[in-house]
């Protein structure tokens, strides 16, 4: 499995940021790599909540069924993820700070490619730095959008 963690720190309120990063309709504004949103629960904040997310890496895109595994709003949530070929992925978002900001946000992103020992070798030929990258480059989107709205 490899597993990304990147962090920042943001000029606004938790809430705000929460309300963000949680809202399914808003992951065009600042996830880098995200291309579509489809069929999302009536209450994408709620434990169990589901959505289908198109993503591209490397020009190439692929589908993830995302179910919202645990959630204590509004400091962190945990998302798991099915991707093409069993591969899958869980998405981790900690939120701390006082409620005024400024928030600090923790990503982690573990994914786990098909094809066992041999898919996590194919993985860091095929990725190398990019999903480190794209994730530092989605959490300086997700900061600018909220302090310089």
């Amino acid at each position: 499995m490899t597993r990304v963690q990147v962090e920042t720190d943001i000029t606004a309120p938790v809430k705000e940021v929460w309300d963000t990063i949680m809202d399914p309709t808003r992951l065009g504004d600042w996830v880098t790599i995200h291309r579509g949103v489809s069929e999302i629960s009536a209450d994408p904040q709620t434990r169990g909540a589901t959505m289908k997310q198109v993503l591209t890496l490397r020009g190439v895109p692929f589908k993830v069924h995302w179910t919202l595994v645990d959630v204590t709003s509004p400091t962190s949530a945990r998302w798991e993820g099915r991707g093409p070929a069993h591969s899958a992925a869980f998405i981790h978002y900690e939120l701390s700070g006082d409620g005024d900001g400024p928030t600090h946000f923790t990503y982690t992103n573990e994914f786990k490619t098909p094809g066992g020992m041999l898919g996590n070798v194919a993985s860091r030929v095929m990725v190398g730095g990019v999903s480190e990258r794209e994730a530092k480059h989605s959490l300086e989107r997700l900061k600018q959008l909220l302090e310089h709205h």
